[in-house]
C-alpha cells in the first residue's frame, strides 16, 4: 500500500510513476473519493464540536436542576446527525482502502524504463556455460529415461501441473533443500522458520498477491469453517511474521528463511519453455525474507540477492543477474533482480531466483513499524525477499549442465558427500 498522503498531495506525479508500471492511476475517481471524504470529515468535525458545546451547556443547566427539553431535542437531533455521517464516511474510507489496495508499489528510479523483458539489463553474467560433444537432451528426456521422474502416475494422482520424484532423484531434490537451508543459516546468519502452509487471505492481502492474483491462488473454502488459501511463496507467511508488530530499532534486520512447497494454479503458463519442472502447480522452494530499517533496504537487496548467487556459484551453475524494467517488475516490489541459470536444451538462461525490495509496500498493509532508540518516533520497516532458490528449476538446471554422454548425471560435487551419501552419478 502506497503512503495516503502521495493520493492525496502528488496525484500527477504518482500517475506517471505508476505508467512505468503499465498502470494506469484512475485520478478522476480517486480525486472524487476524497473530496468526498474530506467534505464529509470536515462536517463530521464541526458537528462534533458543536455537539460538544451544546453538552456542556446541558451538563451545566442540569447541574443546576434546570430542565431545557429544547437543548435535549438538540443534542439528540445532533448525535443522529453526526452518527449518520460516520456510518457513510466509514463506507467511504472503506472504498478508498479498497482503491489503494489495488495501486501497485512505485518503481525505483534506479532501474531501467521498459515494459518487456527484451528491456530488463544484464548486469552480471557467472561461469561457463559447458560445451557438449553430444546431443544435448532436456531435463524431461534425463528424467523419463531413468524412470526417477514420474508424470505418468501423477497425472493419476492428482492431473497434469504435477510430478512424482523416486529414488536418486528424490535424494537430490531432498539434498538441494538441505543444502540451500545450510548455506543460508550457517554461512549467511539467517534463522529457520517453520511455517503454516495455509494462510488466512489477510495474509496475502498484506504481502500483496491479493487482491489482484487471486486466480492464481488455491483456495480452501470449507462449510461453516474458516476459508484458507495455500500459500504461492513462502514469502507469505515469512512477512506476515511482523504483522501489527512494533520492532526495536536494535533488532534490526531479521533475516529469515523457511522451506516451504509453493502452489499455484499457473492458468496462463503453456508452451515447450514452462514444460516439465519449470512451471508445477506444486513446487519447492527455499525462501529468503529480511525485516529492514529503511535507510538500509538498497544495499541489503544487494546482499540479499548475493546470497542467492553464491547457491548457483557452489553448485557450478552458469548464470546470470538481470536488473528488471519497471514494467517487468512486480505488483509489490520497486525494485527486482532476477537470477537466470542456463538451461542448454533451450539455449536460453532460464529464472531461477527473484529478489525484490518491497520498500515500505508490504509494511504498510501489515502495519509493521520499528520504534527508534529514544522509543519517540515510530516508522514503517522495508521488507525484502527472495528465492535462495527455486528447488525443482535448480535440479531441472543440474540434470542438464551435469549430463553425460551415456544418459547419466554427474551430482555437483559440493552434494556428493554430505548430501549424496557419497553418490557421483545418477544412473
Amino acid at each position: 500500500m502506497l503512503d495516503p498522503n502521495l493520493l492525496r498531495n502528488k496525484l500527477n506525479l504518482l500517475l506517471q510513476q505508476l505508467l512505468k508500471k503499465n498502470f494506469r492511476l484512475d485520478i478522476e475517481k480517486i480525486s472524487s473519493l476524497e473530496n468526498q471524504r474530506k467534505k464529509l470529515q470536515m462536517e463530521t468535525e464541526t458537528l462534533q464540536h458543536k455537539h460538544n458545546v451544546l453538552s456542556n451547556l446541558f451538563r451545566d443547566q442540569k447541574n443546576l436542576d434546570q430542565k431545557n427539553q429544547t437543548l435535549m431535542n438538540k443534542l439528540l437531533k445532533l448525535s443522529n446527525r453526526i452518527n449518520c455521517l460516520k456510518m457513510t464516511l466509514t463506507s467511504l474510507q472503506e472504498q478508498i482502502y479498497n482503491f489503494s489496495m489495488c495501486i501497485p508499489n512505485i518503481p525505483d528510479d534506479d532501474i531501467p524504463n521498459g515494459k518487456l523483458s527484451i528491456d530488463n539489463k544484464e548486469v552480471k553474467r557467472w561461469g561457463e556455460k559447458r560445451k557438449f560433444h553430444f546431443i544435448i537432451k532436456n531435463h524431461l528426456e534425463i528424467g523419463n529415461k531413468n524412470k526417477e521422474l514420474d508424470w505418468k502416475s501423477s497425472v493419476k494422482v492428482s492431473g497434469s501441473g504435477f510430478v512424482i520424484m523416486k529414488g536418486n532423484m528424490a535424494l537430490l531434490h531432498r539434498a538441494l533443500i538441505q543444502f540451500m537451508l545450510d548455506t543460508h543459516t550457517l554461512k549467511h546468519g539467517y534463522k529457520e522458520v517453520y511455517v503454516p502452509y495455509l494462510v488466512h487471505p489477510k495474509a496475502l492481502y498484506g504481502t500483496g498477491q491479493l487482491p489482484k492474483f487471486s486466480d492464481d491462488l488455491f483456495h480452501i473454502h470449507l462449510t461453516n469453517k474458516t476459508d484458507y488459501i495455500l500459500i504461492p511463496t513462502g514469502e507469505v507467511p515469512l512477512t506476515n511474521f511482523v504483522y501489527n508488530e512494533i520492532i526495536d530499532e536494535k533488532d534490526l534486520p531479521i533475516m529469515l528463511v523457511t522451506h516451504t512447497p509453493c502452489f499455484r494454479s499457473e492458468s496462463n503458463s503453456y508452451g515447450r519453455e514452462v514444460q516439465g519442472l519449470i512451471r508445477l502447480h506444486q513446487f519447492e522452494k527455499v525462501e529468503l525474507v529480511q525485516i529492514v530499517h529503511p535507510e538500509t533496504s538498497m544495499n541489503i537487496l544487494e546482499k540479499l540477492t548475493n546470497h542467492a548467487e553464491i547457491i548457483l556459484q557452489m553448485l557450478n551453475l552458469p548464470y546470470r543477474k538481470m536488473l528488471l524494467c519497471a514494467g517487468e517488475t512486480g505488483f509489490s516490489a520497486a525494485k527486482t533482480y532476477d537470477l537466470e541459470v542456463w538451461f542448454p536444451s533451450q539455449n536460453k538462461y532460464v529464472e531461477v531466483s527473484s529478489c525484490s525490495n518491497m520498500t515500505d509496500f508490504q509494511a504498510r498493509r501489515i502495519k509493521a513499524r520499528y520504534k527508534t532508540k529514544d522509543q519517540k518516533k515510530k516508522f514503517f520497516v522495508h521488507t525484502l525477499n527472495g528465492s535462495g532458490l527455486a528447488v525443482g528449476r535448480t535440479l531441472a538446471a543440474i540434470l542438464e549442465n551435469y549430463q553425460q554422454p551415456d544418459g547419466s548425471v554427474e551430482v555437483p560435487a559440493i552434494l556428493q558427500k554430505k548430501y549424496m551419501q557419497g553418490l557421483k552419478f545418477i544412473n
